[in-house]
C-alpha cells in the first residue's frame, strides 16, 4: 500500500477509510493478545510458586518485566511509529511479541521467564502504541469516539479476561501454554495487518529518542523495585533507599533530557494542557485499580476460598462481560456528550472504587460480595476509560497520533505495574505484620505451619493483607478520580474563557 503522511489520511480529510471497521477488527485482535499477558500470568501465581519454586517477589518482577518494558519503551515506539510507519511497527510488534511468547511458554526457571517476559514487552510497546493511532488516523471525528470506545472495550476485555483465559488453559495443560498460545493470534494477526491495515506516518516526525527510552525504563525500574522488595529487606533499609534514590534521580534526568532536546519522547509541555494533565492522572489509577485488584483478586479466589485456576478465572468473568456489555451497547458514548468528559471521569472512578471497596468489605469469606464489587467495578471501567482516552488524544495533535497513543498506553502499563507492586507491597507488610514467618509465599508459609490452628490463622492474616490492600487501592482510585476531573472541569473552563474573548 502507499505510504501516506498523517495530514492526508482518511481521517483528517473528512471521509474514513472504507476498510475502517474491519480493520478495527484487525488491531483489536493484535491489541487483545498484548493486553491479556498483563494479567493472564494471576491464576498461574499458584503453579508458578509451586513448580518454579517462585517467591512472591519474583511472581511481582514476572508481572512487571512485562510491563515495565512496555510502559519505558512505548513513547518511543509510538515516535518511531509516526516516522517510518504505522503499519510496520504494527507487523514487528507481532513478530517480536510471538517469539518472545515462544521462550516464555520453554521457560524452566523464573530467571528466564522474567527475561522472557521483558522481551515480550518490546513486542507489545510496538503493538499498544500503533493500533490507537492506526485508530485516530482511519476514523473521522464523526466516528472517533465510538472507535476508541471499542477499543477501549478490548482494553478493558484484555486486562479484565486474562485470569479466565489463564484459568482454561491452566485447566488442560502446564503453565507454559498461557504464553504458547499467543503464537497462532500472532501469525493470524501479522497476516491480517500485512492484508489490509494501511500505511500511514508523518515522514517529517521526530527521531526516536532512544536515551530518553533508556532514562525512563531505569527510573521506573528503580521506583518499583523499591516498592517490590520494600516489604523483605526493610522500607528504611538502604537496599531499598538506594534503589528508590537512584529511581527518583534517574527520572528527574529523563524530565531535564525531554525539556532540553528538539525531539523529545515526551514533550513535556503537554502539561501545560490541564486536559492532558487530568486525563493522564485519571489513566494511570484506572489502570492501578485493574492491575492491582486483578493480582490481587486471583490470590484471594485461590488461596483464601480455594478455587482452582479455572474457578478463579471464571469468578473474574463478570468484570469482563459488564465492561464489554456496557461498550458494545453505547453506554459509555452516550453518556459523554450527555455529561462532559470530566463528570464522565469522576462518576467512572467513583464506580471503579466502590467496586474495589466492596470486594474488600464484603467478599472476604464468600463470592456473593465479590461479584457485586465486580459488576461495579467493570461498570466504572467502562464510563471512564473511552472518555480518558479521547481526552488524551484530543489534547495532542494529529499528527503525533503515535506519541498520543504511546502516552495512553505508557500510562496503562505504568499504572498496571505500579497497581501490582504498591498493592503488592501493602498485602506483603501487612502479612508480616500480623505472622512472623521467613517463607517467602503463601503456600510455603502453609507447608512451614506446625498445626491446623497456625494454618488457620496464617491464612486469616494473608486474608487481613488483602482486605487492606483493596481498600488503600480505592481511596488512591477514589481521590486521584475526582482531582482528575476537577483538572477537566478546570480545563474546560479555560477553553470557554478564551472563545468568549475572542
Amino acid at each position: 500500500m502507499t505510504a501516506t503522511t498523517a495530514e492526508s489520511s482518511p481521517a483528517a480529510t473528512g471521509g474514513g477509510h472504507p476498510q475502517r471497521w474491519l480493520i478495527l477488527g484487525v488491531i483489536c485482535l493484535a491489541q487483545l493478545t498484548v493486553l491479556l499477558d498483563n494479567t493472564v500470568l494471576n491464576v498461574a501465581i499458584p503453579s508458578l510458586t509451586r513448580e518454579l519454586d517462585a517467591s512472591t517477589s519474583d511472581i511481582q518482577w514476572m508481572i512487571n518485566a512485562y510491563s515495565l518494558v512496555q510502559s519505558g519503551l512505548l513513547l518511543t515506539a509510538g515516535s518511531a511509529a509516526d516516522r517510518y510507519g504505522r503499519k510496520k511497527m504494527l507487523a514487528a510488534g507481532l513478530v517480536l511479541f510471538g517469539a518472545g511468547s515462544l521462550v516464555a511458554g520453554l521457560a524452566d526457571s523464573t530467571g528466564q521467564l522474567i527475561a522472557a517476559r521483558a522481551g515480550m514487552g518490546v513486542g507489545g510497546a510496538l503493538l499498544m502504541t500503533t493500533t490507537l493511532a492506526v485508530v485516530v488516523q482511519i476514523f473521522d471525528d464523526a466516528e472517533r469516539v465510538r472507535a476508541i470506545g471499542l477499543w477501549a472495550t478490548v482494553n478493558s476485555l484484555g486486562f479484565a479476561a486474562g485470569p479466565l483465559i489463564g484459568g482454561v488453559m491452566l485447566d488442560h495443560f502446564w503453565w507454559g501454554a498461557i504464553f504458547l498460545v499467543n503464537i497462532p493470534v500472532a501469525v493470524i494477526g501479522l497476516i491480517a495487518v500485512i492484508a489490509l491495515v494501511p500505511e500511514s506516518k508523518n515522514p517529517l516526525g521526530d527521531r526516536p529518542d532512544l536515551l530518553g527510552a533508556l532514562l525512563s525504563t531505569i527510573g521506573m525500574t528503580g521506583v518499583v523495585y523499591a516498592i517490590i522488595s520494600g516489604p523483605q529487606h526493610g522500607w528504611t533499609s538502604a537496599h531499598v533507599g538506594v534503589s528508590a534514590l537512584v529511581g527518583v534521580v534517574v527520572l528527574a534526568a529523563f524530565v531535564v533530557w525531554e525539556l532540553r532536546i528538539p525531539y523529545p519522547m515526551l514533550d513535556m509541555h503537554f502539561f501545560r494542557n490541564q486536559q492532558f494533565t487530568g486525563a493522564v492522572a485519571g489513566a494511570i489509577l484506572v489502570a492501578f485499580g485493574m492491575g492491582g485488584s486483578l493480582f490481587l483478586l486471583t490470590q484471594h479466589l485461590q488461596f483464601v476460598l480455594g478455587y482452582g485456576p479455572l474457578e478463579a478465572g471464571l469468578r473474574t468473568a463478570p468484570l469482563a462481560l459488564t465492561v464489554v456489555a456496557l461498550n458494545l451497547s453505547g453506554v459509555g458514548a452516550r453518556i459523554l456528550p450527555r455529561l462532559g468528559t470530566p463528570a464522565t471521569i469522576a462518576a467512572g472512578m467513583t464506580c471503579l472504587a466502590a467496586g474495589l471497596a466492596a470486594i474488600a468489605l464484603l467478599g472476604g469469606d464468600s463470592y456473593g460480595g465479590m461479584l457485586a464489587g465486580l459488576v461495579v467495578m467493570g461498570a466504572g471501567i467502562a464510563v471512564a476509560m473511552p472518555a480518558m482516552a479521547n481526552a488524551i488524544m484530543g489534547a495532542i495533535p494529529p499528527e503525533k497520533a503515535g506519541v498520543g497513543a504511546g502516552v495512553n498506553g505508557t500510562l496503562a502499563e505504568f499504572g498496571n505495574g505500579l497497581g501490582v507492586a504498591v498493592l503488592g507491597a501493602v498485602l506483603n507488610s501487612r502479612f508480616a505484620v500480623l505472622v512472623s514467618v521467613s517463607a517467602a509465599s503463601l503456600p510455603a508459609a502453609l507447608a512451614a505451619a506446625g498445626s491446623a490452628a497456625e494454618r488457620a490463622r496464617i491464612a486469616e492474616a494473608f486474608s487481613s493483607g488483602l482486605r487492606t490492600s483493596q481498600l488503600v487501592g480505592a481511596v488512591a482510585v477514589l481521590v486521584g478520580g475526582l482531582l482528575a476531573a476537577a483538572l477537566l472541569k478546570r480545563a474546560e473552563g479555560a477553553v470557554s474563557e478564551v472563545k468568549a474573548s475572542a
